[in-house]
């Protein structure tokens, strides 16, 4: 049986990746999904209901088929099982938001040019200074789109620290975004209180959440870097959720420290991460991640556990055990004093 010589077919889909990425945020921007679970399946309903014209409509829903975001039947579209769930905004677990942070134009710029990017070792967008810029605005649009995108890791986080058993609970929220980390907790136990550090303009965002859940009475701010503000002292619990991976060891380390101060004697601090195997490559989606970094940091990169473990046994944790998400990239380091 002859063999079959080696075909250009992957070398060609990746280099043509960036418009998959586009097809996909236009159909979000255009309500292509929802309004296709609406009934609107047909061209001329779509071109209708969406604004925007028949050949227009008929190439983006071919292409979107193409790539298993759709089927079509008989002239007719429809919804893929994974688009009905997170691509009408009609699901609860709706994710089509995300694409204002992910597809939106920060990163976009930050692996338009790559090849300076490798040589430097880290970004040159910003000054070099990336989306760590002082209050950079990439991060408004961070804390209003990634809440669906975070809420099973908000409720994983609240289930591994028991929060629904209302034991009095002083939480400090690092960076806190969204704020559904600490928010989850809030609504899991009444008894718990929140104090949330961020940029003034990001904390904004995150209070609108806490009075949407009916926490803002037991959520408090503290405005400015996480490096730079006092913390106080005596929390039950630390959240350092999606933040250590901008930063050098170094810096993580410095700021564990202060973290380390802030606990009471039999207090937790609670990592969110995507920490890769230690070869670097697996889980894929995970091992991944370290891209993202290389592109819109100066330093940050995905650590591995082995390599979390040691940089909080610098900063005094004598206990550190990894909880890996089910159906997430991610995974959850609980640190002991």
């Amino acid at each position: 049986m002859p063999i079959q010589p080696p075909a250009p077919t992957r070398f060609l889909q990746a280099l043509s990746g960036y418009q998959q990425t586009a097809a996909i945020k236009c159909a979000v921007d255009l309500g292509l999904f929802t309004a296709i679970a609406a009934g609107h399946n047909t061209v001329a309903a779509l071109s209708e209901h969406c604004h925007a014209s028949s050949k227009g409509v008929r190439v983006l829903c071919d292409y979107l088929s193409i790539h298993q975001f759709l089927t079509k039947d008989n002239n007719h579209y429809g919804l893929t099982a994974d688009s009905a769930v997170f691509l009408d905004r009609r699901s609860p677990a709706y994710l089509g938001g995300i694409t204002a942070m992910l597809a939106g134009s920060t990163i976009k710029q930050a692996f338009h040019d790559l090849t300076p990017v490798v040589r430097k070792g880290g970004t040159v967008l910003n000054g070099e200074g990336g989306t760590m810029s002082r209050e950079n605005p990439v991060w408004q649009d961070f804390a209003r789109s990634m809440v669906a995108m975070m809420m099973p890791s908000a409720n994983w986080i609240a289930g591994l620290l028991k929060a629904s058993e209302g034991a009095p609970m002083r939480v400090l929220d690092l960076a806190a975004g969204h704020g559904l980390f600490g928010i989850t907790i809030a609504r899991a136990n009444p008894n718990a209180s929140i104090h949330a550090v961020d940029w003034t303009s990001v904390l904004d965002i995150a209070r609108e959440h806490a009075v949407s859940a009916g926490v803002a009475d037991r959520w408090h701010t503290i405005e400015g870097s996480a490096f730079e503000v006092e913390f106080g002292g005596d929390y039950d619990v630390v959240l350092i959720t999606n933040f250590h991976h901008h930063f050098n060891p170094s810096v993580i380390e410095t700021l564990m420290r202060k973290v380390h101060g802030a606990l009471k004697p039999d207090g937790v601090a609670v990592t969110l991460e995507f920490v890769p195997n230690d070869d670097r490559v697996t889980p894929p989606d995970t091992a991944t991640f370290a891209m993202i970094m290389l592109a819109t940091t100066a330093e940050g990169d995905a650590y591995t556990f082995a390599e979390y473990d040691q940089m909080y046994r610098n900063c005094g944790f004598t206990r550190n055990e990894i909880h890996r998400l089910e159906q997430s990239p991610e995974a959850v380091i609980l640190s002991r004093r």
